[in-house]
């Protein structure tokens, strides 16, 4: 069974992470589905893409101001779908939902659509998106899938949480106390790893003003792995900045930029804390640091209830004084660490394993190209 999944491609985040680890797994998976990749755009992701052996089609850069650009692009995915021999499509988000969607319906070919973001029905994207209804629609997780009703509201949709591979890299005692050396951490220190788009509801400022609280503790430092990709997003990365030099944190917190040794800063910290202030669909990162054995701290909104629980990590109210106090008891109880810690692992296998996700989608995909979705 090939399958083709449809995105854009110029950005990296997330949806990007999702979509290499298909790759390299299903690679790895005999006997499986073959999953090439339609894409808008050359970068990063068509990159790692390629790297993971998958075949990527670059459809052409379309833009939605650019009405001609769109044309071309619909006429790139017609023809590739056209002498392809695909047995389904499936569009990531609604972007490509909405531009592609139209294309795939005239071709014949069934259409999923894999939601990774809550839908409010407002966006002028998602009205667009809606106004071609897919085969079946893919949650990302059972809090997402509850705004479905506001675009899709008689498609049939299942959950399906993303498979997170488990990290190969295993860092030994000397490689993990050179990289920390490098980035500024003295033995004993405990590190507080933020990893994720530079994005205002991640939480990074929440994080900074709960930190400030605990400006007189010892012992403690943060890295904020992830670079600014848009021009909002380097005037919001600026105020962090200005922030952190306000509560007077030189030498205490490292912006560490775009990174792609993520899962090697995750081996090297000791907590991973991102503090949504809006809720998240479902959360990637967090899955990937309860691999890495990292306790996780986050704030009690959206995906991340169906990822943290009591045996990995800790749920607070989106306020600084509660994430100060989860955050100073990890500091100083180095015992309440590493029990979280060693509880992340099955966690993240029970919800995320590779093997039953691919398994899954397959069935999916299967029940949809035989018209028994429900």
């Amino acid at each position: 069974m090939r399958v083709l999944h449809v995105y854009s491609g110029n950005l990296y985040g997330g949806i990007e992470s999702f979509l290499v680890s298909l790759a390299r797994e299903s690679a790895r998976a005999p006997g499986g589905s073959v999953h090439e990749y339609a894409l808008c755009f050359e970068g990063r992701l068509a990159d790692e893409l390629r790297d993971a052996g998958a075949a990527v089609h670059v459809l052409g850069a379309a833009r939605v101001g650019r009405p001609w650009t769109v044309w071309s692009a619909r006429r790139a995915l017609r023809s590739l779908l056209n002498r392809g021999g695909y047995a389904a499509v499936v569009c990531h988000a609604a972007w490509p939902q909405a531009l592609f969607g139209p294309v795939v319906r005239a071709v014949g070919v069934p259409l999923v659509f894999y939601q990774h973001d809550v839908l409010s029905g407002a966006h002028w994207v998602e009205r667009w998106a809606g106004v071609t209804a897919p085969d079946l629609v893919l949650s990302n997780s059972h809090f997402t899938a509850r705004s479905l009703e506001r675009i899709y509201p008689r498609v049939p949709y299942r959950v399906r949480h993303p498979l997170v591979p488990a990290a190969a890299e295993v860092l030994s005692a000397p490689e993990r106390a050179s990289l920390r050396a490098e980035l500024g951490a003295g033995e004993g220190e405990v590190v507080v790893l933020q990893a994720c788009r530079m994005e205002e509801w991640k939480g990074h400022r929440l994080l900074l003003e709960a930190l400030g609280r605990m400006r007189e503790a010892r012992g403690w430092r943060l890295w904020v792995a992830g670079g600014a990709q848009r021009e909002a997003e380097a005037r919001y990365e600026e105020g962090l900045r200005a922030q952190a030099r306000a509560l007077g944190f030189e030498g205490r917190v490292r912006f560490l930029g775009q990174r792609s040794d993520v899962p090697r800063l995750m081996r090297a910290a000791d907590v991973h804390c991102q503090p949504n202030t809006s809720a998240e669909p479902f959360g990637l990162a967090f899955v990937e640091a309860l691999q890495a054995g990292l306790p996780v701290v986050t704030t009690v909104l959206g995906g991340p209830l169906e990822i943290v629980d009591a045996t990995c990590g800790q749920l607070v109210a989106p306020e600084a004084g509660a994430l100060a106090t989860a955050l100073l008891r990890l500091v100083v109880d180095a015992e309440a660490r590493r029990r979280l810690g060693a509880g992340g692992p099955a966690r993240a296998a029970a919800l995320c394993s590779p093997t039953v996700f691919l398994r899954g989608l397959d069935e999916d995909l299967g029940d949809v190209i035989s018209g028994v979705a429900s």
